[in-house]
């Protein structure tokens, strides 16, 4: 049996769970997210709980146990409370600004690079080189984080792009000069 997989997901009376033939519906303060489950698993909803489990115990149905689980449980959470990623911005002149639906970055490359933020995402920023990026699913929430942090990834002599917060960069020593 799965050691996540058997656990219970329980929610609170704000979030509502409904489940149709092969997908699971939750609804909740912020909003309405779905998620499509496994052939083979099963989703059964009580009062305030719900439990997730396998028809076989093949090696597919294991794996997916637990994955649909721990899905289930972030839609939970997205809903009521949301997610969010911190990044930072370091280097000299580096900056961020909100335009529109869009995320205007000045990182150093001779014109300002345009990323459109993407529906259900919300990004605020703090001081200019300080961005939380929030929204109430978490896989999206962390692939815009990850694609805003690609556009220059922090280097390892001086550090400058962008970073998670409380990422640690391994700092590399530079040239020397030969004596």
């Amino acid at each position: 049996m799965s050691r996540i997989g058997k656990k219970p997901v329980s929610f609170p009376k704000s979030v509502k769970i409904t489940q149709s033939a092969n997908e699971v519906k939750v609804e909740g303060p912020k909003g309405t997210l779905s998620s499509k489950v496994p052939e083979g698993i099963t989703v059964t909803i009580g009062d305030g709980s719900l439990s997730v489990e396998r028809k076989s115990n093949e090696i597919a149905m294991r794996s997916f146990h637990g994955l649909t689980r721990t899905l289930v449980e972030n839609m939970v959470k997205g809903v009521t409370d949301g997610f969010e990623k911190k990044l930072e911005i370091s280097g000299v002149g580096y900056r961020a600004e909100l335009a529109d639906k869009s995320l205007k970055l000045i990182l150093g490359f001779s014109s300002p690079v345009q990323y459109e933020i993407p529906k259900g995402i919300e990004i605020k920023i703090d001081k200019q080189v300080n961005l939380v990026v929030s929204g109430m699913d978490k896989e999206l929430v962390g692939r815009v984080a990850s694609e805003i942090r690609a556009l220059r990834k922090p280097e390892p002599y001086k550090g400058k792009g962008i970073k998670y917060a409380g990422e640690y960069i391994k700092r590399k020593a530079g040239k020397s000069a030969s004596a």
